[in-house]
């Protein structure tokens, strides 16, 4: 298998609809055994998930990992905190984006690169309910473009 091969694992379409996506970063994750075996079957979600900066690490919670089927005593609790891999200038310039007002990291894919699992995180910034309202408008008004000009294509 190629080295830049990309198998999606989980997406996260709520944070695109909740937040304002500025940035997008590429972090790798710290897993431990049976997980990458779940996480290649496709068994992961991050709809719930948040990513903190603390003491310099990057840590991802809620992403909810399940356990392998044939995994027995080496499965680990699916909800564990995990470690995100980021170099430190990256980290810095994430810590000194997120000091600023309204500013949070969330995940937004979960996918295969090669053989290594990686995490997308965005940079983003919240929605209040009016841009939400905006976005949905927007969204029905191309799907009705899209089906008259669906509809005039056909005669």
């Amino acid at each position: 298998m190629a080295k830049d091969t990309i198998k999606l694992i989980a997406n996260n379409k709520k944070a695109y609809h909740d937040y304002f996506i500025e940035d997008t970063y590429e972090a790798g994750v710290s897993l431990h055994g049976t997980e990458v075996k779940s996480l290649r079957m496709g068994k992961c979600s991050v709809k719930e998930a948040f990513i903190r900066i603390e003491r310099g690490e990057v840590f991802v919670y809620g992403m909810h990992i399940s356990p392998y089927e044939k995994g027995n005593i080496f499965n680990r609790d699916p909800l564990r905190v995990k470690k995100l891999l980021m170099h430190r200038a990256e980290i810095n310039k994430l810590t000194g984006k997120i000091a600023e007002k309204g500013y949070t990291l969330v995940p937004l894919k979960v996918y295969l690169k090669g053989s290594l699992v990686k995490v997308q995180v965005g940079l983003a910034r919240g929605k209040k309910l009016y841009d939400k309202r905006a976005d949905i408008a927007k969204k029905d008004m191309r799907r009705e473009a899209e089906k008259d000009f669906k509809v005039k294509n056909l005669y």
